[in-house]
């Protein structure tokens, strides 16, 4: 059992953290645990005293002790740990490269709380202050929060989260998810190039395909990737180009991209660079130009693409609160991305590509904070802002601890 007294990057405050740049720690998970037996927790508990039993397992380990991933460095802007309190929310992030989800949180004394949980090729990530839902190699990942109101896990955590529902798909290249407002899941179905939701009998029910996309063949012709809700419901894609071959958005990786709308099948941006993440937010529709490092917004009656800002890396994974965008980066993995213009706009720049969460204002586009990963971890995919939630935790479902880890609902009686 790990303590879930967990610190990220080190046992600095963030008025003693390394100055932006300089290198932190990579100190987050690895104090001695609480010899307390696990426990459960019992409705009655509601209302009693504002803590939960100890210890709440936290079945995440330390980022630089993970073996599947090689020691990683973690470096953060001194004021993150504040600006995420000052602005109530954390963040969940996913690496489908070391397949775990990331919670980023604001502990005690302005530290920064790090944690993470292993999931096979975590992918997309979206949830609240309740409920995280998570799209892995094979399964769709529903996870709750087992606190009530009030409480608190080892005089810290004021969410825990565990999986309560692992809907099995098969490997179909699960991308972004979202929920509809009737609590339906809805997801990219990027290996058969289409929208999906979960079957009770099948691998997955689709419900809406591009219509230059022929047969539902696990082909990944497009590269269907992104997906942004309007009113509780699905709206936008992002795909790669139109291909309708196997494989077939490889050629078109520079100015194939598209978003598409997906209640009249209209184009409505086109001659992008590898787009992935739309959101719908104050009434425009956002998007990635992962391949020129570019946060923008489309003009739909032009079909263009309106850069904000660049950031030093491949993009996957949008979010945004408070007036802020919050965008994941990785850094390309060249064989693959050789001749993207983001390549050129580097050297210009004289910049290496990043592996983190950059924090931008929309007022501005200047950067006002961030985290960021060396060492045996490159690639990001997907974020959610979770607002309201301070410091959050979660139980992994490969943990030792999630055995014992017993929660009991209110009895009718």
């Amino acid at each position: 059992m790990t303590d879930t007294k967990t610190k990220a990057a080190g046992k600095q405050s963030a008025e003693k953290a390394p100055k932006k740049g300089s290198k932190s720690t990579t100190k987050t998970a690895s104090n001695k645990a609480s010899d307390t037996a696990p426990t459960h927790i019992d409705p009655a508990d509601k209302g009693k005293p504002e803590t939960a039993p100890k210890p709440v397992p936290d079945g995440s380990k330390s980022v630089q002790d993970s073996p599947e991933s090689g020691k990683i460095d973690i470096n953060f802007s001194r004021g993150l740990a504040p600006f995420l309190a000052a602005n109530e929310f954390s963040l969940a992030f996913t690496s489908y490269q070391t397949g775990r989800l990331y919670l980023i949180g604001s502990g005690a004394e302005n530290k920064l709380a790090l944690h993470e949980a292993l999931y096979p090729q975590a992918m997309g990530v979206c949830g609240n202050a309740e409920r995280i839902y998570l799209g892995t190699l094979t399964q769709v990942v529903r996870m709750e929060n087992v606190l009530g109101a009030g409480q608190i896990a080892n005089e810290a955590h004021d969410k825990v989260y565990v999986p309560r529902n692992m809907q099995t798909t098969g490997n179909i290249d699960i991308h972004e998810l979202a929920i509809r407002d009737d609590g339906r899941i809805i997801f990219v179905n990027t290996s058969h190039s289409c929208l999906c939701e979960p079957s009770l009998k099948h691998s997955f029910k689709p419900i809406w395909k591009p219509d230059f996309i022929t047969k539902l063949a696990p082909e990944d012709r497009c590269h269907l990737n992104g997906l942004a809700m309007e009113n509780g419901q699905p709206k936008y894609v992002s795909a790669i180009c139109r291909s309708d071959v196997v494989d077939g958005w490889r050629d078109r990786r520079h100015d194939g991209g598209i978003i598409i709308d997906i209640e009249t099948d209209e184009i409505v941006a086109e001659n992008l660079s590898m787009p992935h993440s739309p959101r719908i937010h104050d009434g425009k529709l956002w998007i990635l130009n992962s391949g020129t490092g570019e946060l923008g917004w489309i003009d739909k009656k032009k079909k263009s693409f309106n850069p904000v800002a660049f950031f030093p890396g491949f993009l996957r994974g949008l979010a945004f609160h408070n007036g802020h965008a919050i965008v994941t980066l990785s850094k390309p993995r060249y064989k693959r991305f050789d001749g993207l213009a983001l390549a050129d706009t580097l050297q210009e720049k004289d910049a290496d590509a990043w592996c983190g969460v950059q924090i931008i204002s929309l007022n501005n586009g200047n950067v006002v904070q961030w985290i960021r990963f060396d060492g045996g971890i490159s690639e990001l995919f997907d974020v959610c802002a979770l607002p309201g939630v301070k410091n959050p935790i979660t139980l992994g479902p490969q943990s030792t601890e999630i055995r014992d880890f017993i929660t009991i609902e209110k009895p009718d009686w």
